[in-house]
């Protein structure tokens, strides 16, 4: 404001702004404003009183609470995806941080599924945390589809897949389908021979018509070490060529670039996964992320339009939205 404008407004404005001013914007006390405008404490607190009544300062309250409603906000105008923020403390451990997602994950879940509805789950850390978390919601007619296989040269991976999809069928009441074949084949002409199978091509109509598919993001960085890194499915070779293509992380051991793309990532092509294009025509496509070492991940699973809804704690969250 000019000195000319200044002049203009009544006495007790312009005392009222000086106030305001020294108060709100240089941190003075009541009594340093007092004594620097030759009056009283008591006159000053009339006088920032008066400023705030006729707008001259204007105070709002920033809850942590509403945080989250303002990330999810952010979030949908950014990339177009519905999320879920869960409130998490910035000191909290991987592990608590997973547990905490994983809870909030596993009861909005039962809100998008119901009767009549198939549902793909991919197996992996993430999953097995949100399947201890379920609530029983009984449906009928319903079925809970495994992504990918969970075989590797060291174990058939049926406990371990079977462990988190039998929790999920006994949560809703739904019939269980395994998908027996290996995650990442050796050669992928004897994936395209197992697919010709009958028994097997059943299993991946079910997958190409399901209704929801529940997934977490597997990443080489993340802070709780995603299943399909550490559990014996890939060999140096497969990490050195990840390495080479750029691949930040994957979903049902699909991999993808931090950019969405996935062209030239040769493991894909021996991959048990579903195909990026048969993922990104299930209608509803529900992401459980928790921890910023996962956000190279999340942004390409982003790009590459592979959610529509995402659970992620708020540190991630904010990390993705740039605040």
């Amino acid at each position: 404001m000019s000195t000319s404008s200044a002049a203009s407004l009544p006495a007790k404005t312009r005392d009222a702004l000086t106030a305001a001013q020294l108060y709100y914007l240089q941190d003075l006390t009541m009594d340093a404003i007092a004594h620097e405008l030759h009056t009283s404490r008591s006159s000053v607190s009339r006088l920032l009183g008066h400023a705030r009544e006729t707008g001259l300062v204007e105070i709002q309250v920033k809850s942590p609470l509403d945080m989250p409603r303002q990330l999810e906000g952010d979030i949908r105008s950014e990339f177009g995806v519905v999320a879920h923020v869960v409130p998490v403390p910035d000191q909290t451990s991987d592990v608590d941080r997973l547990e905490r997602v994983a809870l909030t994950a596993a009861r909005i879940l039962g809100g998008f599924f119901d009767s009549n509805m198939s549902m793909g789950v991919a197996w992996g850390s993430t999953m097995s945390a949100l399947s201890r978390h379920l609530l029983a919601k009984p449906t009928h007619n319903s079925s809970i589809v495994q992504l990918n296989g969970a075989a590797n040269p060291r174990t058939t991976g049926l406990l371990y897949a079977s462990e988190i999809l039998q929790r999920f069928g006994a949560a809703y009441g739904a019939a269980v389908q395994q998908f027996p074949v290996p995650a990442v084949f050796d050669d992928p002409a004897t994936k395209a021979a197992l697919w010709r199978e009958r028994s097997i091509s059943r299993v991946v109509e079910m997958q190409n018509s399901l209704d929801i598919a529940v997934f977490g993001l597997g990443s080489p960085f993340a802070g709780v070490p995603s299943h399909v890194y550490i559990g014996g499915y890939l060999d140096d070779e497969d990490f050195g060529q990840l390495r080479a293509a750029g691949a930040v992380g994957d979903v049902a051991t699909r991999f993808y670039r931090e950019d969405g793309s996935t062209d030239g990532i040769a493991l894909n092509e021996r991959s048990s996964g579903p195909s990026m294009e048969v993922l990104t025509t299930i209608a509803r496509r529900v992401c459980v992320v928790a921890g910023e070492t996962k956000l190279q991940s999340l942004r390409g699973a982003l790009a590459a339009g592979l959610v529509t809804d995402l659970i992620v704690d708020s540190g991630t969250a904010r990390m993705l939205v740039g605040h």
